[in-house]
């Protein structure tokens, strides 16, 4: 493999993970919503959706990102979660992307799109607690009504989103966002209006409650075999029904593109951060901050060389990291390194990684560069 930092793609495991969240449902006939965003949450979008068969629709967060999949022959239902500037909305009707929209400005100018004839089908998000976009329910009469009104205009959808359902073992909140998102459905349908596909459950909802599940699950982060927090996962186990077994999607390698001795007393990288007390075997990785590798590992990470941990030294550079390969003599020129992933018996997660620099698996996996070439592998 001619590369010098590259990202694996296990072929089997997106699918695997979609058929077991799919499976907490009792509904065998649900529509699965793979949330593809953010280039699949840093795993390849390319990659992914050629991964998921089972996926009956595609989400993703902007425009660019579903003309993307529309130009590479995906034909299933894409739905856009975030705004799209008024003036590219007639790019979105061509491409019959579903549109999430809240704002009145977005349905007065698809009025003037469709008067030419075309549709548009729309997914109205609610705001129920989140703080973030969506309409507030008592808005949502006069929503309804403009938007109804509109020829052309299918409704399709109904959503929301739930704000604190992952990150506790305390789930009162999102019982309250789901109560008056109910509320919501029954005034929209006392308006006359019966949306096709209503959807709140994200990963954790759907693992945890059933009640969140209606005729769709939107789901990302489960997706790629990662939890969204240990929180939820204490809660699967400690609800009656199985928990998922969820695999992870994504290894990240590299390779050592130097080896060499430094006496003792010796200071690795800028800022002089790390002074080796031994004489040290320094391994030098092509990797840093501008793949995607957090500067705040520097000092704190391990990589897997030859099935061994091999501590970060000194702080990550845009470029390059540098590792001890002091206790791992048998390490080699251009050996492979693992930065995230399984090496023999030893494995660094996305969630060890985001201890390390004090964030969650969602950024560590999401911000890897784009750029890195994304290899699809079989298991074993």
């Amino acid at each position: 493999m001619g590369y010098l930092k590259w990202i694996e793609i296990q072929e089997s495991a997106p699918d695997w993970n979609l058929r077991q969240l799919r499976s907490c449902s009792e509904n065998e006939n649900i529509f699965f919503c793979a949330v593809v965003k953010a280039n699949a949450y840093g795993h390849g979008v390319t990659e992914i959706t050629s991964l998921l068969p089972s996926a009956d629709w595609f989400a993703v967060n902007s425009l660019d990102e579903g003309l993307e999949l529309r130009l590479r022959g995906i034909k299933k239902p894409i739905l856009l979660l975030g705004h799209v500037l008024i003036e590219r909305l007639p790019e979105a009707v061509d491409a019959d992307l579903r549109l999430t929209v809240y704002n009145v400005e977005t349905l007065d100018k698809l009025e003037k799109i469709l008067n030419q004839g075309v549709s548009c089908r729309v997914h109205i998000k609610i705001e129920t607690g989140t703080g973030r976009q969506g309409l507030l329910p008592f808005n949502v009469p006069d929503f309804i009504r403009r938007a109804s009104g509109i020829e052309g205009l299918i409704i399709e959808g109904l959503s929301t989103h739930f704000a604190n359902i992952e990150d506790t073992l305390n789930h009162e909140y999102a019982e309250e966002q789901l109560r008056v998102f109910l509320e919501v459905v029954e005034t929209v349908r006392e308006l006359g209006v019966s949306p096709a596909v209503i959807h709140t459950a994200c990963t954790a909802a759907t693992i945890l409650f059933p009640e969140t599940h209606f005729n769709m699950l939107r789901t990302g982060i489960g997706l790629y075999g990662l939890w969204p927090s240990r929180e939820t996962f204490l809660s699967a186990q400690s609800n009656d029904t199985p928990v998922p077994d969820l695999r992870p999607v994504l290894s990240w390698k590299t390779r050592i593109v130097q080896i060499k001795e430094l006496p003792a007393g010796s200071y690795i990288g800028y800022g002089c951060t790390y002074k080796t007390n031994r004489r040290t075997i320094l391994g030098v990785l092509p990797v840093g901050y501008g793949d995607g590798y957090d500067r705040r590992c520097g000092n704190l990470a391990h990589v897997l060389v030859k099935g061994k941990r091999a501590p970060v030294l000194g702080r990550v550079c845009m470029n390059l990291t540098m590792i001890d390969l002091t206790d791992i003599p048998e390490a080699s020129f251009e050996d492979t390194a693992v930065l995230l992933g399984r090496d023999c018996n030893e494995i660094i997660t996305a969630e060890m990684m985001a201890e390390w620099i004090g964030s969650i698996n969602y950024e560590v996996v999401t911000r890897i560069s784009p750029f890195l070439p994304r290899i699809i592998v079989r298991r074993g």
